[in-house]
């Protein structure tokens, strides 16, 4: 349903603020609130149960899942920032239960990417992300503030990246990387591992962050070794991954790791 009622406090009532600018046109779901000035375009799609706070700006063809929250000034569906753009109708999708923070600015895609911007479930973006065109982001990835992808980039599933990173146009951020702040990254970051740096560099798994999210310690060891053989010093990797895969393959998470070596194109990040 479309606009309608007032809820400025967002007690959870549902309804559109008076001082909101809210297309006719738009899709508005259950139990949504939009707060005071913000401006919600004639192509957006919002889900069931979210919360939209003031001076928000949602446009393009966007559509949006349920129970996501933004705050103030995120700039949502806005086309692309690539000189490219010839104001294509590319679009943007985002799922359930992810929160923006003040400021986090997405795009919409490319004709000449994936036509569109992807964004799964559960993710959390603080203050100041941007997200380029074409990105698509899995799920339970968490963003530091003011972290940026550039266009066309792959974020795998819990996925972390620190402050103020930067990684750069058609990288892959493996599953469950951690990405320090302030990190430069211009080749694919390897799943489970810790790569830091301007310019970043590989520091092996991530060993607390396996821990807690309750890898068993032999996961870990074979990761560690595995880890050991692929980035040997004078060891060519096309040598060592046959070697890893027989002597760790059977490990889930090694035999992924080797899969997002082998099909890199941009190189891996060592």
């Amino acid at each position: 349903m479309s606009g309608g009622g007032t809820d400025p406090a967002g007690t959870g009532a549902g309804g559109v603020d008076s001082r909101a600018v809210v297309s006719p046109q738009a899709l508005i779901g259950p139990g949504t609130t939009i707060g005071p000035f913000s401006v919600i375009g004639p192509k957006v799609r919002l889900g069931r149960d979210c919360r939209i706070g003031a001076h928000v700006v949602i446009e393009g063809r966007t559509v949006i899942g349920d129970r996501c929250r933004f705050f103030p000034f995120a700039s949502i569906g806005q086309v692309p920032q690539d000189l490219k753009y010839r104001g294509e109708d590319t679009s943007l999708t985002i799922g359930n239960d992810n929160v923006f923070r003040e400021s986090v600015t997405i795009n919409l895609g490319t004709a000449g990417g994936l036509g569109e911007t992807v964004i799964r479930d559960r993710n959390f973006f603080m203050t100041g992300v941007h997200i380029a065109h074409d990105c698509r982001i899995g799920d339970g990835t968490i963003f530091a503030n003011a972290a940026t992808l550039a266009g066309h980039v792959d974020v795998e599933d819990g996925a972390t990246l620190g402050a103020f990173s930067g990684v750069h146009q058609f990288c892959r951020v493996g599953r469950e990387a951690f990405i320090g702040g302030y990190s430069v990254v211009t080749q694919d970051a390897l799943p489970f591992c810790l790569t830091v740096g301007n310019r970043a560099e590989g520091h092996g798994p991530n060993l607390v962050g396996l821990r807690r999210r309750g890898y068993p310690e032999e996961t870990i060891r074979a990761l560690k070794r595995a880890y050991r053989i692929l980035f040997r010093v004078g060891r060519r990797r096309e040598d060592a991954l046959p070697e890893v895969e027989a002597a760790y393959g059977a490990v889930p998470e090694v035999a992924l790791l080797c899969r997002f070596i082998r099909e890199s194109r941009r190189g891996v990040v060592g």
